[in-house]
């Protein structure tokens, strides 16, 4: 394959506006799509915005960026394309059908899915388009969280593999690689196994949601920064981790389905932020004030390369 140079996004929104700026922000051009006209016209303000925020300016990196209707024109000349698009298996599937019909034949195939796996996502393709497939996990908001995951499936080509990472690491991020095809892939397992846990204690009394917040934030998570629990296992000592797990884990939740706790909620109208009340209740400036304390919390620790 020759040097990746032309990138294409599928999926203005939450993630692929940023994810188009990551790229134009590394010199790359950048073709951006989206099935909502509105949801496209409004990719470039987001962009300016997230450099404003940044210190940086937003001129350079919009001039790299351009708008297409349509994924067949937004793919054609693409060496490299990210999918992200809603978490529907079936809508996924379907798309990228498309775009390897009409994508050049040795374009990556990048998959932005939290949680689906990649193989179920390329069952419809061809075996020379699924080899070209794989999955790479961004993280919220993806122009400041420095990880992706790069995931291979058994179709997947390991050069294919390879230079999407050294891509990805060219441009900024820290990708790592998930080795097997799972649902969730590694960040995802392991944060919503805590989420898990975290609803069974609210559900069953234990505690409120807001406590459950303080303690992480204000507990084990002010360590995560700079030990991981692979790292605080050894820290603490194998045999010590090994008697806290023969207490501990025989009382951990294991639920099998979501939380009743969600349905409940969901069906009283508390979806979370954006409809004033979920686990916890939320105003309009307290939504935006936790938004804003997260992206500040991010561009410091992106401004002293602490990503």
């Amino acid at each position: 394959m020759s040097e990746i140079t032309q990138v294409a996004v599928i999926g203005a929104g939450l993630m692929g506006h940023g994810i188009a700026q990551v790229f134009a922000s590394a010199g790359h051009p950048v073709t951006l799509t989206d099935a909502s006209a509105s949801t496209l016209g409004q990719a470039p303000a987001r962009i300016a915005r997230n450099l404003q925020q940044l210190d940086r300016e937003s001129g350079p990196v919009l001039s790299r960026i351009r708008l297409e209707k349509s994924v067949k024109g937004a793919v054609a000349q693409a060496d490299l394309i990210f999918e992200a698009v809603p978490e529907k298996p079936e809508l996924k599937v379907a798309l990228f059908r498309e775009v390897a019909e009409a994508a050049p034949p040795t374009a990556i195939l990048a998959s932005n899915t939290s949680a689906i796996p990649i193989t179920d996502i390329g069952s419809a393709l061809s075996g020379q388009a699924r080899s070209r497939l794989l999955g790479t996990h961004w993280w919220n908001p993806p122009h400041l969280v420095p990880l992706v995951e790069v995931v291979r499936t058994r179709f997947t080509s390991p050069d294919v593999f390879e230079r999407t990472f050294a891509i990805l690491h060219a441009a900024g991020k820290r990708p790592v690689r998930v080795n097997r095809d799972l649902p969730g892939f590694i960040g995802n397992r392991l944060q919503h196994a805590m989420w898990r846990e975290a609803l069974a204690m609210v559900e069953t009394g234990v505690c409120d949601a807001e406590t459950i917040d303080t303690v992480v934030k204000q507990g084990f998570g002010l360590r995560l920064p700079v030990l991981g629990p692979m790292e605080n296992a050894d820290l603490i000592g194998l045999e010590l981790t090994r008697d806290v797990h023969r207490t501990l884990f025989p009382h951990l939740d294991n639920s099998q389905q979501p939380a009743a706790l969600l349905e409940v909620l969901i069906e009283q109208g508390r979806c979370g932020m954006r409809s004033g009340a979920g686990l916890r209740a939320w105003t309009p400036e307290e939504a935006r004030a936790a938004q804003d304390r997260l992206a500040e919390w991010l561009i410091a620790r992106t401004k002293t390369g602490g990503g």
